[in-house]
């Protein structure tokens, strides 16, 4: 599960990807769900079937209590094997102890862009061996950032940590601009990830150092992680009238009208429709049956019918809509 603890950060790098709908806002969600209270976190975790949780933000050390309260809730409803880590740029010795007693199990740091060739003005150094849980860094791969890549990279196996893990930069909504004002491109039609960033991040591998080294590609986050996230909550929330895809997106027959009640009388009275394949959806003012009961009666319908793709995350983003009739057309004799 990701976990936004918060989306309020004041370190204002340029390539960060957080979304409108988080970026500077003091909101918490677990995945694509705004947290109204502790019980959605569970429950979102319960869907997803999570084995651990990745914290982020924002930056959750900006919100140090809550981000330890829910740490204890994590592993209190989970157990010590619902293994959680964090994301933050904050570098403070007194937090992590406090995080590590809240039982986190792996601190992953961020530094700032300005500070990758100049770690040993900070104190991690000094604290990293009273700390008993796994810490490394991971950031993005920028290019043109050589020389300061391979400075963190040496400062971290000088120092001792466990790792370090290089992410493919990307575009997104937020970054856009700030990264096309720098000259960067994407690095083909069908990604969002900047050209370059992958060769630089496979030759940082192969630094001549001890530190394990991980990179993980843009394809890989989207096509296998939150593919794989997707699937297993699309298993537990599908109705009887959905599809579950290849992708893990759900696909159901969608009726538009403004009297919902009336469509579903129409749809048992007239069509016989089985009560467990169509259900009024009140968030979308809409009336949901099978696909493929709507395929066969769509064109007796005078009323907008469509096949619908949405992904089966609590925003439901629809992929993709099909019209399977034209109400508006006259019908012929």
């Amino acid at each position: 599960m990701v976990l936004l603890i918060t989306g309020r950060c004041l370190t204002g790098c340029f390539y960060c990807p957080l979304s409108m709908r988080k970026k500077g806002k003091d909101v918490v969600f677990a995945n694509e769900l705004l947290v109204k209270d502790e019980s959605d976190i569970l429950e979102e975790a319960g869907l997803i079937e999570a084995e651990g949780t990745g914290i982020t933000g924002g930056d959750p050390l900006w919100e140090l209590e809550r981000t330890v309260e829910i740490i204890r809730l994590l592993k209190n409803a989970f157990g010590d094997s619902h293994h959680i880590h964090l994301y933050t740029s904050i570098i403070d010795a007194d937090s992590y102890l406090r995080l590590e007693e809240a039982g986190l199990d792996e601190m992953r740091v961020h530094p700032p862009l300005a500070l990758w060739d100049r770690m040993e003005t900070s104190e991690l150094g000094s604290f990293r061996r009273s700390i008993d849980m796994d810490i490394g860094l991971e950031v993005p791969v920028i290019p043109g950032e050589e020389g300061r890549l391979t400075s963190l990279m040496r400062y971290a196996d000088g120092i001792g940590l466990d790792f370090v893990n290089l992410n493919e930069l990307e575009f997104s909504e937020t970054n856009c601009d700030a990264l096309l004002e720098r000259g960067f491109e994407v690095k083909d039609d069908i990604s969002s990830a900047v050209e370059g960033s992958e060769g630089l991040g496979i030759k940082m591998l192969h630094l001549d150092l001890d530190i394990p080294r991980h990179y993980c590609s843009s394809s890989f986050k989207d096509r296998v992680q939150l593919r794989k996230r997707i699937m297993r909550r699309a298993e537990n929330v599908a109705l009887p009238l959905d599809v579950i895809t290849d992708d893990g997106t759900l696909y159901k027959g969608v009726i538009e009208s403004q009297d919902l009640e009336g469509v579903i009388n129409l749809l048992v009275e007239e069509y016989d429709v089985p009560d467990d394949l169509l259900r009024i959806d009140p968030e979308k003012g809409r009336v949901e049956v099978a696909p493929w009961v709507l395929e066969e009666i769509a064109q007796e319908l005078k009323l907008p019918a469509f096949l619908v793709e949405e992904y089966p995350t609590a925003d439901r983003l629809e992929v993709e809509r099909e019209p399977l009739n034209d109400p508006a057309r006259p019908k012929p004799r």
